[in-house]
């Protein structure tokens, strides 16, 4: 019984035995994999937690200057949990013998491993280049805020911030610094040769930086004293008060105006003194050509400033003094009698001359001013625009006469003592101002062959109009007309002429065949007198 038990449980341990060794490996490698996992879970949390307590998702936000910069923490924790769970996965395969599937990532995790150090000492120094780049920002831009630099600048220069960007400048230069070295702990050669090429031309570069920056240091300071002088003087010497005499530059201080461009000509020199210091061709050479020319156009502008600032004093003292002299002439009263005030209102004709004064005047002024600055184009245009101001002048001088003439034949015409003289005064009215529109029209030059052709075109209609008003409905008192001569002449040619000549006189003087006319009317056999006497 004993040996049947025996023999019946011999194949069952071997059986276990068998199972035990073909199944306990697999058992073994997830045993692994579970616990690699929950080692990469906790290993991958803890990093976590600790890089949120240093807050790296925000240190990395503020150095980049962005509000969407990826989460820093969750991809390196993430790293981290990935490579924990590779390890697992690999000790896993070791245990099953899968050794052709865990090679690949045995050897991975070698180099990995052997690449760690190297990997810390890189991440070491980009902390260290790091942590420099942002002391110096902070410490850059503590520095600069309380030298209030930004704030002159915008005063003075009317530029934007700059104590910003130069410590973003000096941030990333240092960064810059350091790559290199970062590049070179981690062997990337190819990447290290091209920056090593850009960083030793940065440096290169600093120097010329640096005498930039002190030519335009010292280009500010300069054009802060010549500006604080060029208010001084200004001020010293009376111009504020003097230019609101003339009445210019009365809500304008004149010392400031002044001293800001002395400023901005001294800041936009030393400008392009530091860009040629750069080497920065493209942008000095046009940039001195320019300043060049401004330059030498510094005396046409100061000679045109003068001539516009004489022409305004003159033709402001000329245009009160003519002003002055046509008021006490009575020409204001001149309107009211030629029955255009309607068309002035309250405005005097001597204020209008006084005006136009000023305005030709300084018509004149401004073409000049445009000559000395070689704006000859604006030159030619002013004085097309004054030889057509000077006729329409003209036009309106003859305009005032001709209806001041009009109106005064119609009222001499209106006292007849006919009750047709009021239409016969508007009718001559309306010819003479006719006569006198189309001359003035005529003077002003507008249109000239319009006039002329209107002109004409009316004067016929009239005569047209006349010579069928009469023609056709005169012809009674045309034939009266007629009748009345004819009747006249009959009758002169009946009475003797008081200073006839005598008889030998008349023989003399008669014609040849006329001499047996009888001369006197009361001889009966005179033809004349017979067919005169004829009903």
């Amino acid at each position: 019984m004993n040996n049947g038990f025996g023999m019946g449980n011999a194949p069952q341990r071997f059986d276990l035995y068998y199972f035990w060794d073909q199944f306990h490996p697999v058992l073994g490698a997830v045993v692994i994999f579970i616990v690699g996992w929950i080692i990469a879970l906790l290993v991958s949390g803890g990093i976590k937690k600790l890089l949120a307590t240093v807050h790296l998702n925000q240190k990395v936000n503020q150095s980049t200057q962005s509000a969407a910069s990826p989460d820093v923490e969750q991809i390196l924790a993430r790293i981290v949990f990935w490579f924990i769970l590779i390890i697992a996965i690999v000790a896993g395969l070791n245990v099953l013998n899968l050794h052709a599937v865990s090679a690949p990532f045995s050897n991975m995790i070698g180099e990995v491993l052997a690449f760690i150090p190297t990997l810390i000492a890189a991440v070491v120094v980009a902390l260290v280049g790091w942590l420099a780049a942002t002391l110096a920002r902070t410490g850059l831009n503590k520095a600069l805020a309380r030298t209030q630099l930004d704030e002159k600048l915008s005063q003075d220069v009317g530029v934007a911030p700059l104590s910003q960007n130069i410590a973003e400048i000096v941030y990333w230069l240092i960064l810059l610094l350091f790559l290199p070295i970062v590049l070179s702990i981690l062997g990337l050669n190819g990447l290290l040769a091209p920056v090593q090429v850009m960083l030793t031309d940065a440096i290169s570069y600093i120097p010329n930086l640096f005498i930039a920056g002190i030519i335009v240091f010292a280009g500010y300071i300069l054009a802060k004293i010549l500006r604080g002088i060029v208010e001084g003087l200004v001020n010293s010497v009376g111009l504020q008060t003097q230019a609101e005499k003339i009445g210019v530059f009365k809500s304008t201080n004149l010392g400031k105006l002044l001293g800001s461009f002395v400023f901005a000509v001294v800041i936009i020199t030393a400008l392009i003194i530091a860009f040629d210091a750069l080497g920065v061709e493209t942008i000095s050479q046009p940039a001195t050509a320019m300043l060049n020319q401004f330059l030498l156009a510094i005396p046409n502008i100061l000679a045109a400033v003068v001539i516009l600032i004489i022409a305004y004093v003159v033709a402001k003292f000329v245009g009160k003094l003519a002003t002055e002299i046509l008021a006490g002439t009575g020409v204001d009263e001149l309107p009211e009698k030629v029955d255009l005030q309607r068309f002035l209102g309250t405005q005097k004709i001597s204020a209008i001359i006084g005006c136009l004064i000023v305005f030709f005047t300084m018509l004149f002024a401004i073409s000049e001013a445009a000559n000395r600055l070689g704006f000859h184009q604006v030159s030619e245009l002013i004085a097309i625009f004054i030889a057509f101001g000077a006729q329409i002048l003209l036009g309106a001088v003859i305009l005032v006469i001709g209806f001041w003439l009009a109106n005064a034949v119609a009222n001499v015409v209106q006292r007849g003592e006919y009750k047709s003289s009021r239409w016969l005064a508007t009718l001559i009215r309306v010819l003479v101002m006719g006569l006198v529109l189309a001359m003035g029209l005529r003077a002003m030059g507008i249109a000239d062959s319009i006039v002329n052709l209107a002109f004409g075109l009316t004067l016929g209609g009239v005569a047209v109009a006349f010579a069928l008003a009469f023609g056709l409905g005169g012809r009674q008192p045309a034939e009266r007309i007629l009748t009345k001569l004819i009747d006249k002449a009959e009758k002169e040619a009946c009475e003797p002429n008081p200073q006839q000549p005598s008889a030998s006189d008349a023989q003399v003087n008669l014609p040849v065949g006329v001499e047996n006319i009888n001369l006197h009317p009361e001889d009966p056999v005179n033809p004349v007198q017979d067919d005169l006497n004829k009903p």
